[in-house]
């Protein structure tokens, strides 16, 4: 397994050539989104959060000025709302792998999981020339864009490495 930086791992088969059957080793590729906090880290910090501003609330509420909980209750109401967008797309990923003589593209986005496989004899490998284009693979007439959690340097080496993997096929 050779990793290429937090976003981005490649894992090949087996290096020594012991391969039984017709198709090559499998190839895996997956790019992750480059996350600070997991799902329960964010859970645990706001839950702290919400514990210390509230007791500060309480507090001045308790001393006379009993506007601060609404406005409490509004902040930690938007950064709940935040907290939750950020944690259910904190664990997106794309994957691509060839596997049993087939290209097999995952996407997962906040709860949907997408899968496309493809003959991957057929598929066509693109990158666009500006910095921000992403990997296109077309086989037919189907498209999927992968890329999008890597930067441009790690978009360009992906898709050389998936070409040279599917050239050897």
């Amino acid at each position: 397994m050779q990793d290429l930086g937090i976003a981005f791992q490649t894992a090949g088969g087996d290096s020594g050539g012991n391969h039984d059957g017709p198709f090559p080793p499998p190839h895996d590729w997956l790019m992750k989104r480059n996350c600070s906090l997991s799902p329960r880290q964010v859970g645990w910090f706001y839950l702290s959060i919400l514990t210390v501003s509230l007791v500060i609330a309480l507090f001045f509420a308790w001393q006379g000025s009993w506007l601060v909980l609404p406005f409490a209750s509004i902040e930690l109401a938007g950064l709940g709302i935040a907290l939750l967008v950020y944690a259910r797309h904190a664990t997106d990923y794309e994957r691509v792998s060839i596997t049993d003589g087939m290209l097999v593209v995952e996407t997962a986005s906040g709860t949907q999981v997408t899968r496309h496989e493809f003959n991957p004899r057929w598929v066509r490998v693109e990158l666009g020339e500006s910095l921000r284009a992403l990997v296109t693979l077309r086989s037919g007439g189907r498209e999927v864009q992968v890329g999008c959690y890597v930067d441009p340097y790690r978009r360009r080496k992906f898709a050389q490495e998936l070409a040279a993997a599917l050239r050897h096929l």
